[in-house]
C-alpha cells in the first residue's frame, strides 16, 4: 500500500539538499573562482621550454615589457584573435611594436575543436616564429594549453604524456567532459595520429 510521504520527511530532505549546496557546492565554486582569479592576477605564466617557449594568460603592457626584459621574448602569439578597438588588444599590439616584438593573431575558441587544417596552420606559425615565443589566451589555461601541447608534440617531438601535461589543472584546465573547454582535449586526441602519437 502506497502512503504519502510526511511533510517532516520532505522538510528533512530540503534541509539536507540545502546543507549540501551551502557546505559542498558553494565552497567548491568559490575555490574554483578564487583559483581562476589568482591565475588571471598572476598572468598564469610558465616556462614550457626554457629559452624557447613560454605560456601565460592575457599579459598587460607592463607584463610584456617585463617578460621581454627577463626572457628576451621575440614573438607573441595571441590566441584570442584580432580585437582592434579593445583596450587589452590595442595595448598589447602597441607594446609589442614599441619593443620590436613580432605579434601574431590566431583566433580560436576553447568551446570548439580545431580542425587538422587549423592545427597545421597554428603549428606552422609556431614553428616559423622567431624565438623565444610567448603564447597566450585570456586565462592561459585552455586554448594556450592545447597550443603548447601541439608545439611539444609537433615541433619538439616530445612524448604524448608530456604534451598532454600542458592541458592540466596545474594551469587551470579541467580535462573532464563536463567542462566547456573539453573540446581542447578532444582536439588533441583526434590529432594524435597526425602528430605521430598513439591514439589512446
Amino acid at each position: 500500500m502506497l502512503t504519502a510521504a510526511s511533510p517532516r520527511r520532505f522538510s528533512s530532505l530540503r534541509l539536507m539538499a540545502r546543507g549540501f549546496f551551502m557546505y559542498g557546492v558553494l565552497p567548491l565554486l568559490a575555490l574554483i573562482g578564487g583559483f581562476y582569479a589568482h591565475m588571471i592576477a598572476t598572468t598564469n605564466f610558465h616556462p614550457v621550454i626554457s629559452g624557447e617557449l613560454y605560456r601565460s594568460s592575457q599579459p598587460s603592457a607592463a607584463t610584456i615589457a617585463a617578460l621581454q626584459k627577463q626572457y628576451g621574448i621575440k614573438t607573441i602569439i595571441n590566441l584570442r584573435g584580432e580585437n582592434a578597438g579593445h583596450g587589452w588588444y590595442d595595448a598589447e599590439v602597441a607594446e609589442a611594436k614599441e619593443l620590436g616584438i613580432n605579434h601574431i593573431d590566431f583566433r580560436m575558441s576553447s568551446r570548439h575543436e580545431l580542425t587538422q587544417e587549423q592545427a597545421a596552420t597554428l603549428v606552422q606559425l609556431m614553428r616559423d616564429a622567431p624565438k623565444p615565443l610567448l603564447i597566450h589566451c585570456q586565462a592561459g589555461a585552455d586554448r594556450t594549453g592545447l597550443a603548447t601541447a601541439l608545439y611539444l608534440a609537433a615541433i619538439d617531438k616530445t612524448t604524448e604524456k608530456v604534451a598532454e601535461g600542458q592541458m592540466s589543472i596545474i594551469y587551470g584546465h579541467v580535462s573532464l567532459p563536463i567542462s566547456a573547454a573539453y573540446p581542447m582535449d578532444e582536439t588533441f586526441e583526434k590529432l594524435e595520429p597526425w602528430l605521430g602519437l598513439s591514439n589512446s
